[in-house]
């Protein structure tokens, strides 16, 4: 058995903490489609330049996840935490200012990309992993992923009202501000020399001297990882589609903009009870049938949304539903890595697992833009996105949900 956690923070405070830290850093990204017609119209940008950035932002998120949660495993997650903040803020800055494509590009792309990587729910996650009792874990899992849903919740109808009231440019501004608070909120999660407040035969026992580099190869070479790695490609990929052309494709249906708005922040609100009852469920049903009971119920979902003749009252109803599966993935995803390998490395991990789901968000959103201008309509994508979860329902039913084998090591 491990030694116990030094910990300065009761669970609840912990949690807490990490929360509210996943709400500030979802809400701006959740809203990041409402600037989409604004901008291209100020500037006579098509929809693939728009597209192009926040595809460029999914990418970067995803790559820098993985060294992000290495740094913070090994150097603690309060540093990191404040550098994503600042780095977020600077992007959403540059995004209000931006007047030409590149400089969208490295706002809304690189920085706000890079900055995500190091201050979201992957990393808060890892830390309730290591901070928090075993019994604490699932329900802590979907708390902190309904924390970053209810942020999508309440983000874009305020992005709305400060968009109609004082222009793009300076609800962005105001939005960076709103991150200003995750710098003392990290101080509560700070993890380095950090252990596991207990090792059960729930999850894989740590090796000693294990370094980043070995528990790497072994993810890679573990098949049951892999499959649940390429399963979240298709999460990726549906939720930052959505989240980036839903507005614009309500609008192209002649609906006003609080529409989209408010179709996101139903999306957001279901989804805060979703992953709440994702993270319950993960503890009582095996997280591989779960898992593909969310992506088989967001296709049928996609699907019957697409066939209906559109109209605000479908689209609220279809934010309801697809917002149940939104983010309902992670909790029996981060609670699989977690199984499979233990807390150690479980930051960097889970980063490489959500790298795969920020592919898939990155080809999303370009396909979007890409294809939209030219076909002059979302439908290819909208069925790829069907597709894509029939596939993964398919792929995540043979993992095998057991700690990964390690050898014992011998008495001398």
């Amino acid at each position: 058995m491990s030694a116990p956690a030094r910990r300065s923070y009761a669970p609840e405070i912990i949690v807490a903490a990490g929360c509210l830290i996943a709400l500030i850093s979802f809400g701006p990204r959740a809203s990041a489609g409402l600037f989409q017609i604004p901008m291209t119209m100020q500037f006579g940008w098509g929809r693939d330049t728009f597209g192009l950035a926040l595809a460029i932002q999914n990418l970067l998120w995803g790559l820098g996840a993985p060294f992000a949660g290495a740094i913070a495993d090994r150097f603690g997650l309060v540093r990191v935490l404040c550098v994503g903040a600042l780095l977020y803020a600077a992007g959403l800055v540059t995004m209000a200012y931006a007047s030409t494509p590149m400089q969208l590009h490295l706002g809304a792309g690189v920085l706000i990309g890079f900055g995500l990587s190091a201050c979201s729910f992957n990393l808060i996650l890892a830390a309730f992993g290591k901070l928090l009792p075993e019994s604490w874990r699932p329900l802590a899992f979907g708390a902190g992923t309904a924390a970053g849903s209810f942020g999508q919740f309440l983000f874009p109808p305020i992005g709305n009202i400060l968009i109609e009231t004082l222009g793009w440019q300076q609800a962005l501004t105001v939005f960076a501000l709103t991150l200003l608070p995750v710098l003392p909120l990290s101080v509560m999660l700070a993890t380095r020399g950090t252990a596991s407040p207990a090792t059960t035969t729930s999850a894989a026992a740590p090796v000693p001297g294990q370094t980043i580099m070995q528990a790497l190869r072994e993810a890679l070479g573990h098949r049951s990882y892999v499959l649940l790695v390429l399963g979240f490609f298709t999460c990726g990929f549906q939720l930052a589609f959505i989240t980036v052309h839903m507005p614009a494709y309500l609008k192209d249906a002649g609906m006003p903009a609080w529409v989209g708005g408010w179709t996101l922040a139903a999306i957001g609100l279901a989804n805060a009870v979703g992953s709440l009852g994702s993270g319950w469920l993960s503890a009582r049903m095996p997280k591989r049938h779960l898992l593909a009971w969310i992506y088989l119920g967001r296709a049928v979902a996609i699907a019957v949304f697409i066939m209906l003749p559109p109209s605000p009252a479908s689209a609220i109803v279809f934010g309801v539903v697809i917002g149940m599966f939104w983010l309902s993935t992670v909790p029996p995803t981060s609670g699989l890595v977690m199984l499979m390998f233990g807390t150690k490395y479980m930051a960097m991990l889970y980063g490489f697992a959500f790298f795969s789901h920020q592919v898939g968000g990155f080809l999303g959103v370009l396909l979007g833009g890409v294809l939209y201008e030219r076909f002059g309509s979302y439908d290819v994508v909208w069925w790829l996105s069907v597709l894509l979860g029939v596939a993964s329902a398919v792929i995540n039913l043979p993992i095998v949900e057991k700690p990964v084998a390690r050898p014992v090591a011998q008495p001398a």
